[in-house]
Formats: C-alpha cells, sequence, structure tokens
C-alpha cells in the first residue's frame, strides 16, 4: 500500500508519500516541503489572507500532480493552528476538495500531539532505558504541543499551547532585530503558557524535539550550509546551545541570519528567533539536551494510514 499524508501548518504545508512494508513500517518515497505562510496575519484578523490562501493553493496544486503519478492509494490532509483560528475555514475546505478530491481534517490539539507523538517514536529506538519517560515537542508555526509518555508509545499528558514561531514574531517581535523590551514581553508570554502547562517538564529521561524551528536550530548548531535530513536526525542540541542560538539570534536582522545561517529558507529565517526563544524556555525547564528527530506529525498520520 502507497499512502500520502499532507500537514499543513502555519508556516510550511508538506507532503510525504511512503510505502508500507511487511513489518508495519513506512518506507519514504518522498518528501516535499513548501513555504505558503497560511497562518500570516491570523492572529491578529482571525481569517486567512487571500494571498495565503493563494500561496497555499499554488502548492497543493503541485502535490495532486506527485500524488497522481506516485499512484497513491489513500491521501489524507490535515491541518493544525492556524486552520484551527480562521473563521473563513470554508474557502480553505473548498480549495483542497477541488485540487485533492478529499476532506482537509482540521486537527484538534490532542489529535496532533498523539500523531507527533507516533511520529517522533516511528523515528528509531531512543538512547535511553526501556520504559523511560519522554518527552515530545512538536513546535510549529502557531501552536507546541508537548507530549509526555514513554518508549512503547504510551500516552501520559500532552497538550497544545497557542505559542509559535509565527505566532508569537507577529505578536511581539515587531522590529528587526527585536527590541529588547518586544523579547521582554515575548519572553513572558511563553513563561506563563508553560507555568499553566499540565504537562510536567521535569524529571525527563529523553526529550525529543520535532517540525521545522528543531530541525532548523539542530542544523544551524551544526553549521550545516544546506539542509541535509540524514545529519540532522537524531542530532542533539545541548541546553546551552540552545541559549546560545536564542540569545545570538535576537540579536540579529533577517538578512544578518539568513547571511549567518545559510541552510535557512527566507521564511523561516523571518521567525527562527522566535521559535529559538521558545526552545531554549523549554531546555531551561527540562534541563535535558534535545534530540531531534525529522519524523513527526507527517509520520504518524501516514503510519495510520497504513494500519487502517
Amino acid at each position: 500500500m502507497r499512502v500520502a499524508a499532507i500537514d499543513c501548518g502555519t508556516n510550511t504545508v508538506r507532503l510525504y508519500i511512503a510505502d508500507a512494508t511487511a513489518d508495519g513500517g513506512l518506507a519514504d518515497v518522498t518528501r516535499q516541503l513548501r513555504f505558503v505562510r497560511l497562518g500570516e496575519g491570523v492572529d491578529a484578523s482571525g481569517r486567512f489572507q487571500p494571498e495565503a490562501l493563494q500561496r497555499l493553493f499554488v502548492a497543493v496544486d503541485e502535490y495532486a500532480q506527485i500524488i497522481a503519478q506516485a499512484k497513491v492509494d489513500k491521501v489524507r490532509f490535515v491541518a493544525t493552528s492556524a486552520a484551527r483560528d480562521a473563521s473563513n475555514r470554508e474557502d480553505f475546505f473548498a480549495g483542497v476538495r477541488q485540487r485533492l478530491g478529499v476532506e482537509a481534517d482540521i486537527i484538534g490539539g490532542d489529535e496532533e500531539a498523539r500523531l507527533s507523538f507516533l511520529g517522533a517514536l516511528a523515528g528509531g529506538p531512543l538512547p535511553s532505558a526501556s520504559g523511560s519517560s519522554v518527552l515530545v515537542t512538536d513546535l510549529g508555526g502557531g501552536s507546541t504541543e508537548l507530549i509526555r509518555g514513554d518508549d512503547s508509545g504510551q500516552i501520559e499528558a500532552e497538550t497544545s499551547l497557542d505559542m509559535g514561531s509565527v505566532r508569537l514574531r507577529e505578536r511581539f517581535l515587531h522590529h528587526d532585530p527585536p527590541l529588547d523590551d518586544e523579547v521582554e514581553a515575548a519572553r513572558q508570554f511563553v513563561a506563563d503558557l508553560l507555568a499553566a502547562s499540565p504537562v510536567p517538564l521535569d524529571q525527563v529521561d529523553c526529550w525529543i524535539g520535532v517540525a521545522g524551528t528543531c530541525t532548523s536550530l539542530s542544523a544551524m548548531n551544526l553549521g550545516l550550509t544546506t539542509y541535509d535530513r540524514a545529519t540532522v536526525h537524531d542530532s542533539t542540541v545541548t541546553v546551552a546551545q540552545l541559549e546560545d542560538l536564542s540569545t545570538g539570534l535576537l540579536t540579529l536582522s533577517v538578512a544578518q541570519t539568513m547571511a549567518a545561517y545559510p541552510s535557512l529558507q527566507p521564511r523561516r529565517a523571518e521567525v527562527i528567533c522566535a521559535g529559538a526563544l521558545i526552545c531554549a524556555e523549554l531546555a531551561r525547564r527540562i534541563d535535558r539536551p534535545l534530540l531531534v528527530r525529522d519524523t513527526d506529525i507527517l509520520d504518524g498520520t501516514a503510519l495510520e494510514l497504513v494500519r487502517s
């Protein structure tokens, strides 16, 4: 069986096509990513902007061709934070339906967390002992999912917090580079959300980070000039390294960030300082190195397709 999973987030829309393997796993066929910034302005207006929808539909047209050529058996399109917040979702639904022939699933934070946890564990064995406590962080453009469980896949607690790289940048970090008072306001916002989180951040044996902010920070920390999935997957970033990245990025303009870190795409460079701030605030509380994985909600969605 061949399946296609599409994850439509606040900043990117991604496609994953995979074949089911005999052991119930996945064999990659292709992974694609487009920066469309669907969530542009949604935090302030509560609506999708026409230009953002158009950028999305151009990418979905491309994906529809790739899916047709790959002769896929099942397709699922999941949409996360930005789509949950937009009042004009019908325009979004109609555009996806017209291009792909499937209904877009706007999933809740709980399901997003569950699929991200499944995808993170699908990335391979963990370095910690069997039965250990695992915390998965899916740091997206509009929200951040925190999922705590064990390495068997059993989830103990999860939450979806309304903080992400795009949301934080648009709401607080208005200047380029951000001003000190903007950074402090953003940091306090993140701290307040983490303090109220129902997911405990202490006594974690393994902390896994997934999605574009975490993978980008790892690539930057490794000094990669172009993004390399094999190098980033299962890499680690220490607490001190995350704090250094966050501190440095908040002093750079977007142009300076792109010059210093050529592995970044422009749309990622615009918001990476906000994502790094969130990641560093988490790191201070968790006090463990971050294990970065390039398997996430896409992999979890594809696994459920082959098992259903």
